[in-house]
């Protein structure tokens, strides 16, 4: 019998993304540290700024020129990792199709190899219609929690449907799902169980991002504030702060009880993380215990020697006599 891969969605295509090549090379050639089974699946979020992200908010002063794009897609494609589009806005008008920066992503990458995640059905039939090379995926800011329409989006033309995270380790209600290959299962959600102010939190994402765009093309004086939002749960909280939530899926769990009911689609999430909380999220569910110190460590060092870690040294001085 082959063995069953463990497939991991790894967030970023902007912050991230010198890490995730990074760890794409780390898989190639020292496969050892690896737990068995690792593969990596794609690589999901955006560009900024699109219009059309959703899900997390990019900074307001950053923006993405096309060479930038393409050699990202470029890059990832080669190692036969798809890309994959966050584009889950769920307050996309008619209107918004035209959005030249978003459509010249989907453009870069339309070469049969990559993926969008969807929220609006607007969208969704725009990319059906003008970008068929793509895969569509289903995303979890839908927030699905009736089983009867579940099956149902599981039945429909996507390569995907990431769940619900409050269905994590719900057994009784996993057994009873159909095409489980093409459920994919966040292991690491950082929102309290439950959480009812989620679907909020995606349509605020959504309403700030617009006012993102109108501000770039007002005068200082006529700017618009960012609508704030704050949480005592997913702005603190990490990998540690998390493993006693009833949501939360340990490498474990994956191994002893998802796979063996034919779920092996996982999705870390994290693409405004914190950069060495990202990490040790992802020594945490890839790498076999005993190697993740020489991992990290050969990693960090990587980082450093490609600034994107910045080690300050002291500034040397003249020696003066009190």
């Amino acid at each position: 019998m082959a063995e069953q891969k463990i497939r991991y969605h790894l967030p970023g295509l902007r912050y991230n993304y010198p890490l995730n090549m990074f760890w794409v090379s780390l898989l190639e050639t020292h496969p050892e540290f690896f737990r068995d089974g690792i593969e990596i699946a794609s690589f999901f979020g955006c560009f900024p700024l699109s219009l059309w992200n959703g899900g997390r908010l990019c900074p307001k002063d950053d923006q993405c020129d096309a060479a930038f794009v393409m050699n990202v897609i470029k890059n990832i494609n080669a190692k036969n990792i798809p890309i994959r589009y966050t584009f889950t806005n769920p307050l996309i008008t008619e209107a918004d199709l035209d959005d030249e920066f978003c459509n010249f992503c989907l453009k870069a990458g339309d070469n049969g190899k990559n993926e969008v995640l969807v929220f609006s059905p607007i969208l969704e039939e725009y990319v059906r219609k003008n970008y068929p090379s793509y895969a569509i995926d289903s995303s979890t800011c839908k927030e699905i929690r009736d089983v009867e329409t579940l099956n149902k989006e599981i039945e429909k033309d996507y390569k995907y449907v990431v769940l619900d995270y409050n269905f994590n380790n719900k057994w009784d209600i996993l057994d009873g799902l159909q095409h489980r290959e093409k459920i994919e299962v966040l292991v690491n959600c950082l929102c309290t169980p439950e959480c009812k102010r989620r679907g909020g939190h995606y349509e605020l994402v959504g309403k700030n991002q617009r006012i993102i765009m109108k501000n770039r093309q007002a005068p200082p004086d006529k700017q618009i504030p960012i609508i704030p939002w704050g949480c005592e749960y997913g702005d603190k909280n990490c990998l540690f702060t998390i493993k006693d939530y009833p949501t939360f899926i340990s490498p474990e769990m994956i191994e002893q009880e998802y796979l063996p009911r034919g779920y092996n689609n996982f999705k870390i999430e994290g693409r405004t993380a914190n950069l060495f909380s990202l990490i040790e999220t992802y020594c945490y569910f890839m790498l076999k215990p005993e190697c993740v110190g020489e991992a990290r460590l050969l990693l960090l060092r990587n980082l450093e020697d490609m600034h994107v870690i910045n080690v300050a040294k002291p500034k040397p001085s003249k020696f003066v006599l009190p």
